[in-house]
């Protein structure tokens, strides 16, 4: 008989133990809790020979993992604002699209394409978005940045790059924030 009443003493000692640890803590421990609400922020990274020259904002990064880093970047295009007509669906190979929160702020997202294409094009839909860059690798690691200069573009279909030569693109990374209270990125690789 004194076996099981010695489990259940030590059960109750170590249920005790476990509440008292568990108790709120002094006030001077409280300080050093810190409590992080919402996405962890961090500033744009790049690889070296990267070819924007300006401070570059604090991201929220999102999207998916890389499988081509950028080996070299060709001489960088100034983003021209030129409006086109969205292709038909049969003439777009892919098609990827995040939302932008304003609460977010500037966000980084990667969208992995993996496909051959002849030229991409940016929809913003919902809202206008701000937009700093976008980044363009190819699968031989060659990388095309557009520089949108931090500029707010209105809603609707832009011609990103265009690849005559059907080239194929690892991933697009664009760092954007919502202009309005929420704005959608598309991107569309066509043939």
């Amino acid at each position: 008989m004194r076996g099981p009443m010695r489990m259940m003493r030590n059960a109750i000692l170590a249920t005790l133990f476990v509440t008292a640890s568990l108790l709120p803590l002094t006030d001077a421990n409280a300080a050093r809790v810190v409590v992080r609400r919402g996405p962890r922020v961090t500033r744009v990274t790049v690889h070296p020979g990267f070819p924007i020259r300006r401070t570059l904002p604090e991201v929220v990064v999102r999207g998916s993992v890389v499988r081509v880093a950028p080996r070299v970047y060709l001489a960088p295009l100034a983003f021209r604002a030129t409006v086109v007509a969205l292709p038909a669906p049969q003439a777009r190979v892919f098609t990827a699209s995040e939302e932008l929160s304003r609460d977010d702020g500037w966000t980084d997202l990667t969208m992995d394409v993996d496909r051959r294409g002849g030229g991409l094009l940016l929809e913003i839909d919902r809202g206008a978005a701000q937009i700093s860059f976008a980044e363009v690798v190819f699968e031989n690691g060659e990388t095309q940045v557009v520089d949108f200069n931090d500029r707010v573009h209105a809603t609707g279909v832009y011609s990103l790059i265009d690849f005559k030569d059907g080239r194929k693109v690892d991933h697009v990374r664009v760092v954007a924030k919502a202009d309005t209270r929420e704005s959608v990125l598309r991107l569309h690789l066509v043939s």
